[in-house]
This record gives structure tokens, sequence and C-alpha cells, in this order.
């Protein structure tokens, strides 16, 4: 057991250097950035993400992003959500895009500092008037030719089952009249397993831009019937990943369990 600790205590040291050198960096590109919707220190930001899986040869990264059409055009992104190791892959997508994620990130030192200087979008889930704020800050987000990232089960899985998804980001995408980009991960959940602070075995990790679901002439009421679409995708992608690993064993769908 000492050899994994060893080789993820020397990652962790790793991450925390880019860490703390990519801060300033970050904050100087703020400083000369004069776009609105801070689309050059956003993308600095996010190339952070993709030094930090560099440093862990273990992680076997495979990017489908062929179908992401235009990178400024503004989309509502949703993925799954595997593990914590979900946010530096998804920064090897191709294009900028600001988060949705839940206040109290935004006050981890560095880490927090950099989310707002990038401009992405912090909300206090207890709370439904951050929420409302949130969404006016995405509504001029997109505006702003900028697309806007949410994880729609709201949270990690507790496996690697697809959980139920919010209706928000869709509401959102159908008020905006922007279409939704669905994203899928998988094999990111053995990465960064729960209540350990080691790294996972060596795993190979998918992630595929999936054609948008367009919103055009749908109404506030459609939202449910989006966001199973959008659903139905996601696990459409998981289960033949899955099938290709396992020789067709079908991948239990947890649609009916509550986010936590």
């Amino acid at each position: 057991m000492l050899i994994p600790a060893i080789r993820s205590a020397a990652i962790w040291t790793a991450i925390a250097a880019l860490v703390i050198a990519w801060c300033p960096l970050v904050a100087l590109r703020r400083l000369f950035d004069r776009d609105p919707v801070r689309y050059a220190t956003g993308r600095l930001f996010r190339n952070l993400g993709v030094a930090m899986t560099k440093v862990n040869p273990a992680w076997r990264i495979h990017v489908d992003s062929s179908l992401a059409g235009d990178p400024h055009a503004p989309y509502v992104v949703v993925s799954n959500h595997q593990s914590l190791a979900d946010i530096p892959l998804l920064s090897h997508l191709p294009w900028e895009m600001k988060w949705v994620a839940k206040e109290e990130l935004f006050r981890v030192p560095f880490v927090g500092w950099m989310m707002r200087l990038a401009g992405d979008i912090a909300v206090d889930r207890s709370d439904p008037r951050s929420g409302a704020a949130m969404l006016l800050a995405a509504h001029r987000t997109l505006r702003r030719k900028c697309s806007v990232m949410f994880f729609p089960e709201g949270t990690r899985s507790r496996d690697t089952t697809l959980g139920r998804f919010h209706d928000g980001a869709f509401h959102l995408a159908i008020t905006a009249g922007v279409s939704v980009l669905p994203v899928v991960i998988d094999g990111s959940s053995p990465c960064l397993p729960r209540n350990t602070w080691k790294f996972g075995p060596p795993v190979d990790i998918n992630v595929r831009v999936l054609p948008a679901a367009p919103t055009s002439g749908m109404t506030a009421a459609d939202a449910p019937r989006l966001r199973e679409q959008v659903r139905n995708m996601i696990q459409a992608q998981l289960d033949e990943w899955h099938a290709v690993r396992t020789g067709g064993v079908p991948l239990r769908d947890s649609s009916d369990r509550s986010s936590a």
C-alpha cells in the first residue's frame, strides 16, 4: 500500500504547485481581459485543468468533441458526474464555458479565486434567491455568446449509474433560446474514490460530446420532456460503452433514486 500512497502524494504535490503557480497568471490575464464574458481568462483557467490531468499518467483520457460545432456558439452544456476528476477532465473540451458551481467552492483559496476571475457562476442551493441570481447571470453569459455548464444530477453519482436530472438547466436553455449540448463522461469514478485522498488504479476515461438538442418552439412546460430526452441520450452512450467493456451486460439505470 506504500507505493500507491507515495504516488498519490507526489501527484497532489504537483497539482498544488500548479494551482499556486497558475493563480497569478489568471489574475494577470484578467487584468488585461476587456471581454465582458472573460473568454480568454476562462480558457487560461481551464488549461489548468488540462495540466492537472497530465501529472497523473494513470489517467488515459480519450476526448471526442467532433460534434461540438462552433466553439463560440452558446449552449447550455450538461454532463453526467461520476467523480471530482470530472472537472479537470471536462477542461479538455476545446471551448470556453462558465461553470455553475456550489457557492462554497468559490471560497476555496486559489481555486475559488480563479473561478471568480474566470467569471464562473456561484449558486447556494439552500437559498432560492441565489438560484434566481444564478439564472440571471447564466442568461447574461449566454447572451454574450458563451456557453454555461451544469451537472444536472446536482452531485456526484455514488456509483457509475446515472442519477435523476434536475430541471434548471433545461428551463434555462428554453427561456434563453439556445440548444442543450450533452456531454458524457465514463470511467472517471475510480480516479478519485470517495473517502480517500489516494488516486485509483490506471483507467481509461472517455469524454464525448453528443449532438445538440434544440429548444426551438419549446416553452417552459416542455422542460421535463427535454430533460428526459437529454438524459436518455447520455444513458444510451453509457450503455454502449458498458456493453463494449462487459460483452453486453446491461448497465443498471438508477433514475428512480433521488440525487443526494
